[in-house]
């Protein structure tokens, strides 16, 4: 199936066959093919391969949207953190355990070369994935109400259904360990059959330029999947993927702490959220 793809690929790159909606519709339907693929079990490693056609494909189909300039480089920027962030997630060999919580919550990370150190959160999570993209993706400006780790989340743009940019402010950890660290972020958010895609890397924006006072960190790729439980499809197999540059003189032991500590923080304090929902809503329907 990939060698066709990549002719399909190939064959629409050149502008005198841009036109011929039919090629570019197969194309298209390879290219989406290929990409559902990653919803089933098991290492996807034709990601990689893959991924830089798919960017540019989807480039095309928003500029035919009537979007900006601008606007279509956050796509493929997006597009392309997805990418590289589900590359990563399907190498399943040279990971190592940074923590190891008693519910089973572990985080994982390992170190690339030009990315540097990744951490990877693995759970399980009691709640249907549908409503977790809710809380993520819908709701993601309130975050800063459940996620003590989070003092805002403001969107900036939306280029869209996919796309948008962020600004996001950190809270200092507990004894100023990392003070506050403020990020602007473009974020694509991506269905493929019932698994839901959530990923990121630091952009520049016009409405946000460096704050004083304030460390201007950088991530990316990061990635949230979630994924129905096979045993279980109310149940959701939940992965965050994370790659941040703190910036600042901090020791690499205290960062690998602080990171591993903020995904298991994160995971219980979603877990609350997700309860505290369920309980208002029977409440409500009472």
């Amino acid at each position: 199936m990939l060698p066709a793809t990549f002719k399909l690929c190939a064959g629409i790159s050149y502008r005198h066959m841009r036109n011929m909606t039919g090629l570019r519709k197969n194309a298209l339907v390879a290219i989406h093919h290929e990409l559902n693929r990653l919803a089933v079990p098991g290492p996807s490693n034709w990601i990689s391969q893959v991924r830089r056609r798919s960017s540019l494909l989807s480039s095309r189909i928003e500029e035919e949207k009537g979007y900006s300039e601008e606007e279509i480089s956050y796509v493929k920027q997006g597009e392309d953190a997805l990418q590289k962030a589900i590359s990563i997630l399907s190498e399943q060999n040279g990971w190592t355990i940074e923590t190891m919580a008693a519910n089973g919550d572990k985080v994982l990370s390992k170190t690339l070369p030009d990315i540097g150190k990744v951490f990877k959160l693995e759970v399980m999570l009691e709640q249907h994935p549908d409503n977790l993209y809710q809380e993520l993706v819908g709701n993601m400006e309130q975050m800063g109400e459940w996620n003590p780790n989070v003092k805002q989340v403001k969107i900036l743009q939306k280029i869209g259904t996919d796309t948008m940019v962020t600004h996001e402010t950190s809270a200092e950890t507990p004894g100023n360990v990392v003070g506050p660290r403020d990020f602007v972020s473009v974020r694509c958010a991506k269905r493929r059959g019932s698994t839901c895609f959530l990923a990121g890397m630091s952009t520049q924006h016009p409405k946000m330029p460096q704050q004083r006072g304030v460390v201007r960190a950088e991530n990316g790729p990061t990635c949230i999947v979630m994924k129905p439980c096979a045993e279980d499809p109310n149940k959701t197999n939940f992965t965050w993927l994370l790659n941040i540059d703190l910036k600042g003189w901090i020791p690499k032991t205290i960062i690998n702490k602080v990171l591993s500590q903020t995904q298991v923080d994160f995971a219980n304090h979603l877990r609350q959220r997700m309860a505290n929902n369920v309980s208002m809503e029977m409440a409500h329907a009472c």
